[in-house]
């Protein structure tokens, strides 16, 4: 199998106008990470409200996606993820129709199963499909941890499982993944650690940093890649107030307020139960942003 999809990726916000998906504005920003290096985007994953976007809406996003990235350098990695498996799996088939690149799909939340459970989850979803499929680890979100053993059954029984978004907030975790299996993809979920994973071995990021700051993003990588650690380390370091103030509050909440103050995107919407930022996390992300340039605006 072709594993073709590596570098920096972006988890996409999903924007809102009057309650609903905003189509026009959506394709807006996959333009801009396409002309700002981005290798791939990755539409409706957790950064983009998964969990509230209804079916359609997980679809059109999808569509969008690979309408805007047809023809260019930057592919859809797309997002196939529920705490239901045959939902999952109905998503995964759609998103292959589609023209989608790869897919990854975030561990089953709230239902806490076991790890044979996980393996029987993630068995049957990339089993439904033949485009590469990645992992995705966030236990902090979900509630439940895909442990290296696991992520090596899985990639040693379902050949089109090539990698884990691995979000743990743990280095080590890259670093055990690799030892057991080196041919492993391991993206970084933790845009403050990018450099640390890449270093160890990682084959990219999904960052929601580069919602904002694309061009960093990928140069960050990109750099890594090439061998170039020290100026990767110096993006990193550069990076670090910016990746530490988006996290302030639950994702996408502070990224979604970026970008609005940066002019990015035209009204702060989320879908309940998420809301804007308290107005003391609004004054801090503003100030932090004044020390980028944000290119596109």
């Amino acid at each position: 199998m072709s594993k073709t999809i590596f570098g920096a990726t972006t988890a996409l916000i999903t924007p809102f106008k009057n309650g609903k998906l905003d189509e026009a504005l959506f394709a807006q920003l996959i333009r801009r990470q396409v002309e700002n290096g981005i290798d791939a985007v990755c539409p409706v994953g957790t950064t983009g409200e998964s969990a509230t976007l209804t079916y359609d809406e997980d679809r059109r996003c999808i569509e969008i996606a690979v309408e805007v990235c047809k023809g260019t350098n930057t592919k859809v990695l797309a997002g196939a993820g529920s705490n239901a498996t045959h939902e999952a799996i109905e998503m995964a088939k759609f998103a292959q129709k589609c023209g989608a690149d790869a897919l990854f799909s975030v561990s089953p939340y709230y239902n806490k199963p076991s790890q044979e459970g996980i393996y029987q989850h993630y068995k049957a979803i990339a089993s439904a499909v033949e485009v590469p499929f990645m992992l995705y680890n966030v236990p902090g979100r979900t509630g439940v941890d895909i442990l290296p053993a696991t992520v090596c059954r899985l990639f040693d029984d379902v050949p089109n499982i090539f990698g884990i978004k691995e979000a743990s907030g743990s280095v080590e975790r890259t670093v055990e993944l690799l030892s057991l299996r080196p041919d492993l993809y391991v993206f970084s979920g933790d845009d403050a650690i990018d450099y640390p994973i890449l270093a160890s071995g990682g084959k990219g990021i999904t960052s929601v940093t580069a919602n904002l700051l694309p061009d960093l993003k990928s140069r960050l990588v990109h750099a890594a890649l090439e061998g170039d650690f020290a100026t990767s380390r110096s993006i990193n370091e550069r990076l670090f107030p910016i990746n530490k103030i988006l996290f302030c509050e639950s994702n996408p909440m502070p990224i979604k307020a970026a970008m609005y103050i940066a002019g990015l995107i035209e009204r702060l919407e989320y879908r309940l139960p998420l809301v804007a930022p308290s107005s003391e996390n609004m004054k801090k992300i503003e100030e932090c942003i004044k020390n980028y340039k944000i290119v596109g605006v």
